[in-house]
């Protein structure tokens, strides 16, 4: 069905696009594209679908185009790609204001002229756009000292489903009494309402930093669990526990074990005296690795592309990309990631994979045909829920995303969820399929 002309009055016709006809591997589009350059477009285009009972998908960088969804094509895609930039930056505050479309790396390498930074360490910062990141409530290893955007974001606008702008939050650190309306949205998938406007705390730049590879030989993961609670026990401030299995070590780091990269910030001084009492407590036969500045930057430069990215997933059938959160105890990571590789060779899939052993956050990348995928799927949730941990696919093609189930059974809370969903978009017009339950 064509937008109306009601619509076509209302934004310049060159922001308005007709599907190809062809559709896209991950799903989640939409019968017209439509780009908006402000809020107030965003606002008139979802009065619009409101009033019509159109269903809108959005979209901005695509790097979450494969994560939930079982409606391949809405009647709308709205692309917020164009609706970027800076809005306020106070320096002075360590505060920024943004608009949802501005990638990662836009905001990064604005904010270095400062002295400053987003403490975000998500995945593909070139694509990877600010209000995709806080829809899915992504995050990287670093979240460990730092936390995720949930915990970064204070003030919001919001697009109703309706057209209608609210704004939670404010512009200052201290400015939340009650229950603070911003986690509602953060990692809703954009079924609530769409992000129009963030304002977030940023960081200094560290001062010096340090990153430590240990590599721990086959059959000592205990030793790996015990230094891990060592150091966490310690009055050590590292910024990452990150597990890597053998396959992604050995791309990184050139080692195929289990590895474990601990990463310091801080005044040079202290990352190494930091990294000094590690060497010292190290278990016997552990090899480690030391990265300073320039190199530690460029480790986590090439970390944070691995995986899916939303735009190189192959049509060939042996080459299907799927991705999967896991959420469990933190000392349960290494004994998760053992499962996925064992699993791996089990259903003929290769996997790459990493864990943060002091946040419980794993990510497990996965190729092969998509009937073992499914299986491989399958098998790992039922390993992770046997240790009251979950799992969530964040990335799969449309063709078996539904089969995989992204977001497993229903929670015991779900009919809160459910409640939340239709005081906020009664019509079920935004993101419709895409969120837990079929919300």
């Amino acid at each position: 069905m064509m937008i109306s002309s009601d619509l076509e009055g209302v934004l310049p016709k060159e922001q308005i696009k007709h599907h190809d006809g062809k559709q896209h591997i991950l799903g989640n589009g939409g019968a017209q594209i439509i780009e908006v350059l402000s809020e107030e477009e965003i606002s008139k285009v979802l009065a619009y679908a409101h009033k019509y009972e159109k269903t809108v998908n959005i979209i901005s960088g695509g790097t979450k185009r494969g994560y939930g969804g079982t409606l391949e094509q809405a009647d709308i895609l709205l692309s917020l790609a164009k609706y970027s930039g800076i809005v306020e930056h106070s320096v002075g505050d360590l505060t920024l204001t943004v608009k949802p479309g501005t990638t990662l790396k836009e905001i990064s390498d604005e904010l270095a002229k400062k002295g400053q930074r987003l403490a975000l360490d998500t995945p593909w910062p070139e694509h990877a756009t600010i209000g995709g990141i806080l829809s899915a409530n992504d995050s990287g290893p670093k979240r460990l000292l730092f936390g995720s955007g949930r915990d970064l974001v204070i003030g919001t606008r919001i697009v109703y489903a309706d057209g209608r702008v609210i704004r939670t939050g404010g512009k200052t650190v201290k400015n939340v009494a009650g229950y603070d309306m911003n986690k509602l949205f953060i990692g809703a998938m954009g079924t609530l309402g769409v992000i129009s406007e963030i304002t977030i705390k940023l960081r200094p730049l560290p001062k010096f930093e340090g990153l430590t590879l240990l590599h721990f030989q086959d059959g000592k993961a205990q030793d790996m669990r015990d230094f891990t609670v060592r150091i966490l026990d310690s009055m050590m401030e590292p910024v990452s526990l990150e597990v890597l299995m053998p396959p992604l070590s050995e791309k990184l780091t050139g080692k195929r074990t289990y590895t474990l990269a601990i990463a310091f910030e801080d005044r040079e001084k202290a990352v190494i005296y930091q990294e000094n009492w590690v060497k010292e407590n190290l278990p016997e036969s552990v090899e480690y690795t030391i990265l300073h500045e320039e190199e530690a930057r460029e480790w986590w430069e090439r970390f944070r592309h691995i995986g899916p990215n939303g735009h190189d997933d192959d049509e060939n059938e042996a080459n299907t990309q799927a991705a999967f959160k896991i959420g469990s105890n933190n000392l349960d990571v290494i004994p998760s990631l053992e499962a996925a590789e064992s699993l791996a060779l089990e259903f003929n899939v290769s996997v790459e994979g990493h864990g943060g052993a002091g946040h419980g956050i794993s990510k497990v990348f996965v190729k092969g045909f998509p009937e073992d995928i499914v299986s491989f799927s399958k098998a790992l949730r039922a390993n992770v829920e046997q240790k009251r941990g979950y799992v969530i696919c964040t990335h799969a093609p449309y063709a078996i995303r539904g089969t995989i189930d992204a977001w497993g059974e229903k929670p015991g809370y779900f009919p809160i969820l459910e409640g939340i969903k239709l005081a906020n978009d009664p019509k079920r017009i935004l993101n419709r399929q895409r969120f837990v339950g079929g919300i």
